[in-house]
């Protein structure tokens, strides 16, 4: 690769590494041999980018961030894992994002269009899926995966293993250790997380219909409101699914749900 005009001199980029040609790196920053970075994509100063790590195109990465390090875990023994971020993410100040593990699938996954906010850390083997906010120093231990359109408040932290539905929101420093299924808004409270609600807010805004609101949150009402158990809750939803077929998101996050759903 040779030096471009929008790499800054004092960059330093190995040889080997796969830059597209109108990418921009800031002063101070490393791109290590095995990276690949595609179409407008922006790096800012002091950033490091290192490892098995493939970066998609129009991504931005704001300074001192480091992308694609060695996973922060004592069984990691130097092998050849992934990284894998997709197109038109933000990834502000100060975020650590991690590569995966053998232990899982090798590799960690950032989707598209999504919003990392500074001092966020994404440990090994994750997924974050797309249209995704990651809020100021949310830290997401390993194996953790996020649906679409979920929404981490500030100082969110969430256990290993554990999985978050598609348009949850979380409040401000909730504590997440089980899984939370779709549509939910969950806060933290005594120690213990606890579902608040369906965010409607966040549905309306993404164009579902007043009928599928309503059927969203009779799903909700059968899952935490009417005393079922999860077999039970499960059986009613899917009766309700043949009439509003965004509730099937509800039953196939349960199907898959191995920590438990909050309660």
């Amino acid at each position: 690769m040779s030096l471009q005009k929008n790499i800054h001199p004092t960059a330093i980029i190995h040889e080997k590494a796969n830059i597209a040609s109108n990418v921009s790196i800031g002063p101070y920053s490393v791109i290590g041999s095995n990276v690949s970075i595609g179409q407008d994509t922006v790096i800012g100063n002091n950033v490091t980018i290192t490892g098995n790590t493939s970066i998609g195109s129009n991504n931005k990465i704001f300074h001192s961030s480091s992308i694609g390090e060695a996973p922060q875990d004592k069984k990691y023994n130097d092998e050849d894992t992934k990284l894998i971020i997709g197109n038109n993410n933000t990834i502000r100040e100060f975020c650590t994002i991690n590569r995966g593990t053998i232990q899982d699938k090798g590799e960690t996954f950032i989707g598209h269009n999504n919003w990392i906010m500074a001092y966020v850390h994404i440990a090994h083997d994750c997924i974050i899926k797309n249209d995704c906010i990651l809020a100021n120093a949310s830290n997401i231990a390993g194996h953790v995966e996020i649906d679409d359109f979920a929404i981490l408040g500030g100082f969110t932290g969430v256990h290993q293993f554990c999985k978050i539905g598609a348009h949850v929101i979380t409040a401000v420093g909730t504590v997440v250790y089980k899984d939370i299924p779709p549509y939910i808004i969950a806060a933290s409270a005594d120690s213990h997380t606890r579902p608040n609600g369906i965010n409607i807010e966040g549905l309306r805004r993404r164009g579902f219909s007043m009928e599928a609101i309503n059927g969203i949150k009779k799903g909700y009402k059968i899952i935490y409101r009417e005393g079922n158990s999860i077999d039970e809750a499960v059986n009613q939803l899917q009766v309700l699914a043949e009439d509003v077929t965004e509730t099937h998101l509800y039953i196939d996050f349960i199907s898959k749900s191995q920590r438990g759903l909050v309660r």
